[in-house]
């Protein structure tokens, strides 16, 4: 008797495989590169680099600050949160201090924290929304993301601080968002929406350094697959983005206008390894894509692979 046609497994179907619409884009491989020190399995987040190239990011729920000498490869714990209110990101100030979103230990009531490029006078300098993740803009100011929110109860928003400490809203009723970044010229706003798997494009204001923020509409420029959404994002020096998908163990990027033009995929993600990665960012002077992930099993580590272009160069004539 004949047998019937029988379904069979790929290799990445247990696990997250990727949609047909993405599978043929150009794709690279992200390796291996720093295993991070860790006295129990922690999410990493928030990699960024400051004017003298040091990496940074933090290790989220335990609340700790890392930096990296890319000179020498010394990892350095620079400074812990006794408290554990959870850190989620590193951007650096143009006076030198390391900004640092936190989404609190509950997911509830969050802070801004900023603490000196040596670890001291670690400080609360804003609390109460969930923040997620922030950029700076031109002026000083930034905009940053409230993480809360979900498609039955889109509560969530972006906002912006101007440098003398006003809030101005600038999107509402968002489901979740979490990572924002400006484009070079500082005039579009992207937005990744987790909880409704998003990409949100806004143009802001045309002169944003005369009229400042307003609040603004979008476009949503690309819905992704999956149980879990969209994490981090940064532009680099094309103007392309590239999107963290947590969960699935890649990056997804997109051209300045919003559309899919390649991927990174983590090494070990086709047996199941290192999904969660969470925030991406390209070196400066170089093309090197600087990739934070973990893996319950493996531990934390920092991946690496090579982008399309080099850095976004405004990241830091915005500091």
């Amino acid at each position: 008797m004949e047998q019937p046609d029988t379904l069979r497994y790929e290799p990445e179907s247990r696990f997250c495989p990727i949609p047909p619409a993405e599978r043929d884009l150009p794709t690279a491989v992200a390796r291996p590169w720093l295993k991070v020190s860790q006295e129990e399995p922690n999410d990493l987040e928030g990699v960024s680099f400051d004017r003298q190239g040091n990496l940074w990011f933090v290790e989220a729920a335990a609340s700790r600050l890392h930096r990296v000498d890319m000179q020498t490869g010394e990892d350095r714990v620079v400074c812990t949160d006794p408290l554990r209110r959870g850190m989620s990101a590193t951007k650096h100030h143009r006076d030198g201090r390391v900004f640092i979103p936190s989404v609190g230990p509950d997911f509830r009531h969050g802070y801004v924290f900023t603490v000196n490029p040596d670890g001291s006078d670690l400080t609360v300098l804003r609390e109460g929304p969930v923040f997620d993740d922030l950029t700076f803009d031109r002026n000083g100011g930034y905009y940053y993301t409230h993480f809360v929110g979900s498609v039955s109860d889109p509560c969530g928003e972006v906002a912006y601080v101007s440098p003398e400490g006003a809030v101005t809203p600038v999107l509402r009723h968002l489901a979740g968002p979490n990572g924002v970044a400006l484009s070079t010229d500082g005039s579009v706003l992207w937005v990744t929406e987790t909880a409704a798997g998003r990409l949100l494009r806004a143009n802001l204001a045309a002169d944003p350094v005369t009229l400042g923020p307003t609040p603004c509409d979008y476009t949503v420029c690309y819905r992704f697959t999956g149980s879990v959404g969209p994490d981090s994002c940064e532009v680099d020096a094309d103007d392309n983005l590239y999107v963290a998908l947590y969960g699935q163990g890649r990056v997804l990027v997109f051209n300045k206008r919003g559309y899919p033009i390649g991927q990174v995929l983590l090494a070990g993600r086709e047996e199941g390894h290192f999904l969660a990665s969470t925030h991406p960012m390209i070196r400066p002077g170089t093309n090197e894509l600087y990739i934070c992930t973990n893996d319950p099993e493996q531990g934390a580590w920092i991946f690496k692979a090579g982008a399309f272009a080099g850095a976004n160069p405004n990241d830091f004539a915005r500091l």
